[in-house]
């Protein structure tokens, strides 16, 4: 366990097993060197609770970047809560989870995230303050699919000298942030081709944004100016990259990238990548600002200037020749770590 957390520089770890209520936690805290670590509560079926050390870890680092990156004083955290095989209490398992949130004194922010909504959240808040995405806040898919949106507007622009009329876009999963990401490319003139495992997700956005559907397997051999990974993550691999006919990755998922050198492979292809964590951060930027009490105009003005970082990552990528996933870790580990050695 030591091996992971050193891995992937994670400073705290905690868990929490609660047996009245099922609840099986994880809070991983990556950075706290800007601010309390702020990232999401993923509820889902894991294989092993190895699995879901692991996700914890990958995310809550992934989070440290995307807060670095996006200039909000936050650090990086993920927690994750197994779900319960048998029947439980959905009020009472987050209740408990929102006790365990608050054992630890403000260091973790928590948020929605895949399996959670504004109903779970509510159940947390009623246990602690450390909790954004309530139902009395904005949905934070709203903007985490207008920063990937912005991302891919100047990823086209970088890469294809154009805007989005007419751009052929493979969107792979069409739930909240997929969904709204769809209605954004429609509006800018794109064409999309959707995939769904979920079949009235992919009637819903033929219907209103006439869309191709293809399968879930079928999508990535889709030929394609952009694919968009909108689901879970891991889907760039050694299997689905030879598949891969596009000439931009770029959407919301979480580690898309199934290890670090598939990012290399897909500069190698010539494949321009829009780092996950770096064009998925409107979410993060509107929880983290909106629990502090900023203004609108900030956040939207913060979530815009995600395509002005996407495209330094994209010049220094070229004139560098390396790939756009290690100049965005570069960055975000110097901005994260600078001075700290001499400090010491």
């Amino acid at each position: 366990m030591f091996d992971l957390l050193d891995k992937y520089r994670v400073n705290e770890l905690h868990v929490r097993d609660d047996a009245d209520s099922g609840l099986k936690a994880i809070i991983a805290i990556h950075n706290t060197r800007f601010g309390p670590a702020l990232g999401g509560c993923r509820f889902i079926s894991y294989d092993s609770t190895e699995a879901a050390l692991l996700d914890a870890v990958r995310l809550a680092r992934g989070m440290s970047y995307k807060a670095v990156l996006a200039g909000v004083e936050q650090g990086g955290g993920k927690s994750v809560i197994l779900k319960p095989k048998g029947a439980y209490d959905a009020e009472k398992l987050f209740r408990t989870f929102g006790r365990f949130i608050e054992s630890i004194n403000g260091r973790y922010i928590t948020a929605i995230d895949s399996g959670t909504s504004a109903r779970e959240m509510d159940y947390i808040r009623r246990e602690t303050n450390h909790v954004t995405s309530t139902s009395d806040e904005d949905n934070p898919s709203l903007y985490t699919a207008r920063g990937v949106f912005e991302g891919i507007k100047a990823a086209v622009a970088y890469k294809l000298k154009r805007d989005l009329s007419g751009v052929k876009v493979a969107v792979q999963g069409v739930g909240n942030v997929g969904y709204l990401l769809c209605k954004f490319l429609y509006q800018a003139g794109a064409r999309l081709i959707v995939t769904d495992i979920d079949s009235a997700r992919i009637q819903r956005v033929k219907e209103e944004f006439n869309a191709e559907a293809a399968s879930p397997a079928d999508i990535y051999r889709t030929p394609c100016d952009v694919f968009a990974p909108c689901g879970l993550g891991g889907v760039i691999n050694d299997k689905t990259l030879a598949h891969l006919h596009c000439a931009i990755v770029a959407g919301s998922a979480n580690n898309q990238l199934g290890e670090t050198r598939h990012g290399d492979a897909l500069h190698q292809r010539g494949i321009l990548y829009a780092p996950d964590y770096v064009i998925n951060a409107g979410g993060l930027i509107y929880a983290s600002l909106h629990h502090s009490g900023n203004k609108q105009l900030l956040i939207d003005d913060k979530t815009a200037r995600i395509a002005n970082t996407l495209t330094e990552i994209f010049t220094q990528s070229e004139q560098q020749r390396a790939p756009t996933s290690e100049i965005a870790d570069q960055l975000a580990e110097m901005r994260l770590y600078q001075g700290l050695s001499e400090a010491a």
